[in-house]
């Protein structure tokens, strides 16, 4: 009787447990199933989608080789596809390259600086046109001769200071220098502060451009001027040249030998901008995830220009002037196109950010189709 018990418990425990794998191992088997449903056209090479076989096989280091089937395409190597869902989880934002007005914002140093050299030269000019004018019709065709020669001396002078021929054609108007380069007051409500132009902006920055100054003084104020001239000798150890720029200061705040922040937005007109955020930069190549709809992306390697802003909303944002790879109203991937990129690999694409596979030559040999690698120096 107890022996008969003994089996019969023994038979449980063996009936359940057999019926605890069968559970543990139905939903994988049920998994598997769900692909096996579906009919295989080929399969692919796990670390190069472009190789194919059209048998399951192992490539030169083991892996198995993935089964694609009937309703899945075959990996692009310049287009990945995602879903919708997908795109929210990994926060896929994409904008439209339209043309926007483009500045690029220069950033420098400045010095609050009377000017008693350039005072001195504006005074000697307009006493040497007074005089060539008073001496115009002297019998001593020297002393007329003399005169004109004095004019012309004392305007290279101011040529050589930084001023500019339309510059010095307007003190042919004045009664007197500019009380402004010797002092600040009510007579002469603005500051001259000094700019270093390093060699590499000397091409953005001309006579009339917009400045503003910040000073550790007064942090909650900007002061606002302009480019009056520029001198057109380069200081050899600094690789610079000096910018004169004329400073509103009516409450007189600016002081002599204070030291700014200079800020000059320079205009670029209006010309085809891509979001700075939209860039892959390879340091080799820039690229960028264009949204083809329904999903798809599409890398696109693109050629920009010098980095710039625009003003969107009324804030500042960095663009990049586009010079080719693409037009007007496509739209771009502003956020989450690293993660693109990424997905492009592990769903059998190619990473245009690296190369990958595309950076590899293959070779197949033999019946067996073995791949054999070869990575480029």
């Amino acid at each position: 009787m107890k022996s008969s018990l003994r089996r019969l418990i023994l038979v449980s425990m063996i009936c359940f447990l057999a019926a605890g794998n069968f559970l543990l191992f139905m939903p994988i088997a049920n998994a598997a199933n769900v692909k096996n449903d579906k009919k295989i056209k080929y399969y692919r090479n796990p670390m190069n989608p472009l190789i194919t076989s059209p048998t399951f096989m192992k490539d030169s280091m083991g892996m198995d080789y993935i089964a694609v089937y009937e309703d899945e395409e075959k990996p692009s190597a310049q287009t990945v596809k995602i879903s919708k869902d997908k795109q929210e989880l990994i926060g896929v934002k994409a904008e439209a390259v339209v043309k926007r007005p483009l500045m690029r914002m220069i950033r420098t140093v400045a010095k609050i600086a009377y000017d008693p050299d350039l005072y001195v030269a504006q005074e000697e000019y307009i006493q040497s046109l007074k005089t060539a004018e008073a001496t115009k019709n002297s019998a001593l065709v020297s002393v007329s001769a003399q005169s004109n020669s004095l004019v012309e001396a004392s305007k290279l002078k101011l040529k050589l200071l930084g001023l500019s021929d339309k510059q010095v054609e307007e003190l042919k108007t004045k009664s007197g220098p500019d009380r402004g380069l010797i002092i600040s007051d009510s007579l002469a409500p603005y500051a001259w502060a000094y700019l270093t132009i390093y060699e590499y902006d000397l091409d953005a920055i001309k006579i009339g451009d917009h400045v503003a100054l910040k000073v550790n003084a007064y942090p909650e104020d900007e002061f606002q001027g302009e480019v009056s001239s520029i001198d057109p000798v380069l200081d050899m150890n600094t690789r610079s040249v000096r910018g004169r720029v004329k400073i509103d200061n009516p409450q007189g705040k600016l002081k002599p030998n204070m030291y700014a922040d200079a800020f000059l937005h320079i205009d670029l007109g209006e010309n085809l901008a891509l979001p700075k955020e939209a860039v892959l930069d390879t340091g080799i190549k820039k690229i960028v995830y264009v949204d083809l709809g329904g999903g798809g992306f599409a890398a696109r390697e693109v050629a920009v220009g010098q980095e710039v802003i625009a003003v969107v909303d009324g804030q500042e944002r960095k663009f990049y002037p586009v010079i080719k790879g693409l037009k007007e109203n496509e739209v771009v991937v502003t956020s989450g196109n690293f993660l693109i990129d990424s997905q492009s690999q592990l769903t059998g694409g190619i990473s245009a950010l690296w190369g990958s596979a595309s950076e590899i030559k293959q070779e197949v040999t033999g019946e067996t189709g073995e791949v054999k690698t070869q990575h480029k120096h």
